[in-house]
């Protein structure tokens, strides 16, 4: 049972596009790859000043944001009595029978402080709207306090190994001058005008999914450093980072998980669906319920209510449903730990009713693919046999999901970079240091 938990837990988490695990796992392997890649091109320098720059920057990536926003919980929201945990997409208009109902639901440990976020819904909302842009404007203010700190740092390094290289030999290298333009700050504010008009959906999505809080982030990072690249080698190689993460942090995980997916449904030897979370398709309910009919029952109940209201009745009447503990366990349904009710629902957080009828949807699809799977040309056609594989299936697509992205930041990305360096005769010394000499030489002091 334990292992099944872990297991379950495990790849749920990295299979979950709004998870932070998935993504620095990936960076991880970015940031890695790319200085590597800069010690086998360059010197330790350009070693020393690329480490700073991606591990610095992935500290204040992941960590920024969601530590901000815990100081101004601890500070503004305690100080102005307002839960921070209430979701403020529960204040849209379509929504307003349903937080009446959410409130009369609620346990009594959450109901006075939805009661008190919902009574002046702009002041809530503008409080809500002044903690996401302040966290993120300091966050991105913590990045160019670190882009400032590393060309400093490095500038003042590489003065004083070029100071040390001529005290033991004369320089006779080639002093033409450099050309390269940078960026202006035309060019900066147009480029991060276009990554934000990139994003979709409403701003209140992007305020509550950590995930898309990154992309607005990234959109910052990736607009400054390309406006603040030192020299056209850096703007070449910020190029290729910046679009690799872009398209395999955010962008490919979904298609490759999706087309994984339609091919396991797809396979007519051994057909099956896995598109229900890990945790679902690793529990042992899941067995039961297809044994007892619970599955089949729940499913049908869910499937044939009409609206968010009588889905929001279903589930605050029927905690133990199958369905209902089902979108418990693949946090679609958010849960309070010590509830005092047999309905522990958090309504204070924000509940996807479509995607609470999804888990449905996918449940009575997989139950489905178990019918095609009995008449599959397969030696054994039992459910242990068929759960099985299901569980093999959505555990490959995961890890190979990962895989691909992983590969494609962590080999692909920096061989590109390497190969530029590599093929380009006058590319190949750390440029920063080569630009410096050039400019120590000009002052006459080498």
């Amino acid at each position: 049972m334990t292992l099944a938990i872990t297991a379950g837990t495990i790849y749920s988490t990295l299979g979950n596009n709004n998870s932070l695990v998935p993504m620095a796992i990936k960076d991880i392997a970015n940031s890695t790859g790319l200085t590597a890649g800069s010690y086998i091109t360059g010197d330790k320098l350009e070693g020393k000043d690329r480490f700073l720059d991606e591990f610095g920057t992935q500290a204040i990536w992941l960590f920024g944001i969601p530590v901000y926003k815990k100081l101004m919980d601890y500070t503004m929201y305690k100080a102005l009595k307002i839960d921070p945990t209430f979701d403020v997409r529960n204040l849209s208009k379509n929504r307003s029978k349903l937080l009446e109902k959410s409130i009369e639901y609620a346990d009594s440990s959450i109901k006075e402080s939805m009661i008190k976020a919902s009574k002046n819904p702009k002041y809530t909302k503008n409080l809500a709207m002044t903690k996401f842009i302040v966290s993120t404007a300091l966050t991105i203010a913590s990045y160019a306090g670190l882009t400032k700190y590393r060309h400093y740092k490095t500038r003042k390094d590489a003065e004083k190994e070029i100071l040390a290289e001529m005290a033991k030999e004369k320089n006779n290298k080639n002093t033409d001058t450099f050309s390269y333009t940078k960026p202006t700050s035309e060019a900066f504010n147009n480029l991060k005008l276009k990554k934000q008009t990139t994003f979709t959906g409403s701003i209140q999505d992007f305020m509550y999914n950590p995930v898309k809080n990154l992309m607005i982030l990234d959109g910052a990072i990736t607009a400054e450093r390309l406006a603040e690249s030192r020299n056209k080698q850096e703007l070449l190689g910020y190029t290729i980072k910046e679009g690799s993460v872009w398209l395999f942090m955010y962008f490919a995980s979904k298609p490759i998980q999706k087309f994984l997916e339609n091919a396991a449904e797809k396979n007519k030897e051994k057909p099956a669906s896995i598109d229900l979370d890990a945790r679902v398709i690793e529990s042992k309910e899941l067995k039961e319920a297809f044994e007892n009919g619970k599955l089949v029952e729940s499913s049908k109940k869910v499937l044939s209510l009409k609206n968010h209201e009588e889905l929001l009745d279903f589930m605050h009447n029927n905690p133990d449903d199958f369905v209902v503990q089902m979108a418990k366990k693949s946090d679609i349904l958010p849960t309070l730990k010590n509830a005092t009710q047999n309905d522990d629902i958090d309504y204070r957080k924000y509940i996807d009713f479509d995607e609470f009828k999804g888990v449905a949807e996918k449940l009575d699809k997989l139950k489905n693919k178990f019918e095609e799977f009995k008449q599959a040309n397969v030696k054994e056609k039992t459910l242990d046999a068929f759960l099985d594989n299901v569980k093999k299936l959505k555990r490959r697509s995961i890890l190979k999901n990962m895989g691909a992205c992983i590969g494609a930041l962590g080999i692909l990305a920096p061989a590109l970079m390497i190969a530029f360096r590599k093929f380009d005769k006058d590319n190949n010394a750390f440029q920063v240091k080569e630009d410096l000499k050039k400019e120590l030489q000009a002052k006459g002091k080498i």
